[in-house]
């Protein structure tokens, strides 16, 4: 695969990646797992695919030990689905100001000196 098809796929990525966290950062559910409970429509075709997109890009990058991390720390999210979590519009608004402030790819914790 070739670079040029790489950034194209990247860019692609961005573009869904940012106007699906606007979206559910307004309340739509869906965008970091899939809500097959909710009933029948409440599927959101895109935010699927973002997934799908999100992994296969990972995986075209790790052939050339490269990262995207807008792409790492979505895939991170999508496995947020514990009972005291944040809910997704909270994960998605918090994240568009992670990449506002251009924080994404930086860790979120400090560095504890001793491990």
């Amino acid at each position: 695969m070739g670079l040029d098809e790489v950034e194209r796929i990247t860019s692609v990525f961005r573009e869904q990646l940012l106007a699906c966290l606007e979206e559910c950062a307004q309340g739509r559910r869906g965008l970091f797992a899939e809500f097959e409970h909710l009933g029948e429509g409440s599927a959101w075709p895109e935010a699927s695919r973002l997934r799908e997109l999100a992994a296969a890009l990972q995986s075209i990058l790790a052939q050339d030990e490269e990262r995207e991390p807008l792409a790492d720390e979505f895939l991170d999210l999508c496995t947020i689905h514990g009972e005291s979590d944040p809910g997704e519009a909270r994960l998605a608004r918090e994240f568009l100001r992670r990449i506002d402030r251009g924080e994404v790819g930086k860790p979120t914790q400090k560095e504890v000196p001793w491990r």
